[in-house]
């Protein structure tokens, strides 16, 4: 990679996430839990800051209120509005509310209740590239020393448990049926005993949640290391401070949510003689407005599909009718020669620009990239031009191997006025890579989803798949 992810975080640019698969770092596709903070008034007054899943937030905060004896029935609320947008709820109830409130802390899973959002307040800690660098053998150990410390959390399930690694042993240890208490009970441990925190490793039992990443980065800590998942607002702060997150840590495998260049795994290596195209700036008719410019992930949808690609190819080019519409992509714009001619003018584009013998296209709404699916395709190049995959729908021409070769009969097709992508297939030597194959790599024939429509749009980037 040419930065580390989250170098640069503003508060919503997601890295891609990376998983170690027993023997390098690899891009894999894991969307992090949706965490969501609420800022609750009651009358004009500011009361909590409610800390949730995004779904149903009414309910929470009907029921927030109720728990804390505000309302006692329905009719005791006039109105009640959540905007999950801005982060806001405001509500106003019959009767005043007390000058001062005196919040009940759960010790349960979540803080309960939280007069703030935990965000980039802790320091930052030192930068992935001045070091100390984590071997996975370290992640898996410190795991593992978790694990035999914490009889109770195997024995009933009904605890959480955090220690801090320091590469070799368990420093400290702490369990407690609230995941987050556990850092607290860490942070005091360490408080008392005189133990400085800086550059260690966090490693816990429970999900990562933003107010254990905002703990964590306060300590000073370097890599926090899960058993499950982190939420996406964790990952955000994570980025910001410059720590490490890894979730998933079992078997042998791990996810790396921010700053992968802390992991001392290698990378897997660019697919030599290819160049990755991505096809932009089509019509989008169905849904009303260019598809790669939606928001996605504090960025824009191209710029999630740009990072795959550039993790996949020395070379990534964007091949469009308007160059200027993505001039902030760090790589080669190219237009069409053929304006008006759909994808097959912008692969006659790419194949005259590239730097490579052979390019790899892929269109800008195709967000469920399967790397080791391209990686395949193009190991089959070998003695033809064209290495074209099958779906569900037949030929998968936008998601396939095109080599140099090809350009004089794709030039016959377009000056013939032939804009379908397979028009000249029938001139070529074409490999077409049966839907069995394809299988045995991507089970779900995700590769080939695009986003549409709007409601494929929302459902995408709101975790739905």
């Amino acid at each position: 990679m040419s930065r580390l992810p989250g170098d640069d975080a503003k508060g919503g640019d997601a890295p891609p996430v990376l998983r170690y698969d027993g023997r390098r770092l690899a891009p894999a596709r894991h969307l992090p839990v949706r965490e969501v903070p609420v800022a609750l008034t009651v009358n004009g007054v500011p009361v909590a800051t409610l800390i949730a899943s995004p779904h149903d937030l009414h309910f929470l905060v009907a029921g927030f209120l109720r728990m804390q004896g505000l309302v006692r029935s329905a009719g005791d609320l006039l109105t009640l509005s959540v905007c999950e947008e801005f982060g806001a709820a405001s509500v106003r109830i019959l009767g005043d509310v007390p000058d001062r409130i005196t919040p009940t802390f759960t010790s349960g899973c979540g803080a309960g209740i939280s007069f703030h959002v935990p965000g980039s307040g802790g320091r930052p800690v030192q930068l992935p590239s001045a070091g100390p660098f984590v071997s996975p053998e370290s992640l898996f150990s410190a795991m593992e020393a978790l694990a035999r410390a914490s009889e109770a959390y195997r024995g009933s399930g009904g605890i959480h448990s955090a220690g801090a690694w320091d590469g070799e042993r368990l420093l400290l240890f702490a369990e407690d049926i609230g995941r987050h208490n556990t850092i607290d009970r860490i942070a005091g441990q360490a408080l008392l005993a005189g133990v400085d925190l800086s550059g260690r490793i966090l490693v816990a039992s429970g999900r990562v949640s933003s107010e254990m990443a905002a703990k964590a980065g306060s300590l000073g800590i370097s890599v926090v290391a899960s058993r499950t998942s982190p939420t996406d607002l964790a990952v955000r702060i994570c980025g910001e401070l410059g720590i490490t997150l890894v979730g998933y840590v079992r078997g042998r495998r791990f996810n790396v949510y921010t700053h992968p260049a802390r992991i001392a795994a290698p990378a897997a290596e660019r697919i030599p003689g290819v160049t990755g195209v991505i096809l932009a700036g089509g019509r989008s008719t169905r849904m009303g407005s260019d598809k790669a410019l939606l928001p996605y992930q504090g960025g824009r949808f191209i710029e999630a599909i740009h990072r795959r690609m550039e993790d996949l190819f020395e070379e990534v080019i964007v091949a469009t009718g308007e160059t200027n519409r993505y001039d902030f992509l760090p790589c080669r714009r190219v237009a069409d020669l053929y304006p008006g001619m759909g994808a097959l003018g912008g692969i006659h584009a790419a194949l005259r620009a590239s730097g490579s013998e052979k390019i790899f296209v892929v269109a800008c709404d195709m967000p469920y990239l399967a790397p080791d699916l391209i990686r395949h395709l193009c190991s089959l190049a070998e003695g033809v031009d064209v290495v074209v995959p099958e779906g569900d729908g037949g030929l998968e021409p936008l998601h396939a191997l095109y080599r140099k070769g090809v350009l004089p009969v794709v030039e016959d097709a377009l000056r013939d006025g032939q804009c379908r992508v397979v028009s000249f297939f029938d001139r070529v030597r074409v490999r077409r890579v049966p839907l069995a194959e394809v299988e045995r790599i991507d089970p779900d024939r995700c590769a080939f989803r695009n986003i549409n429509t709007p409601e494929e749009y929302y459902r995408f980037r709101d975790g739905g798949g």
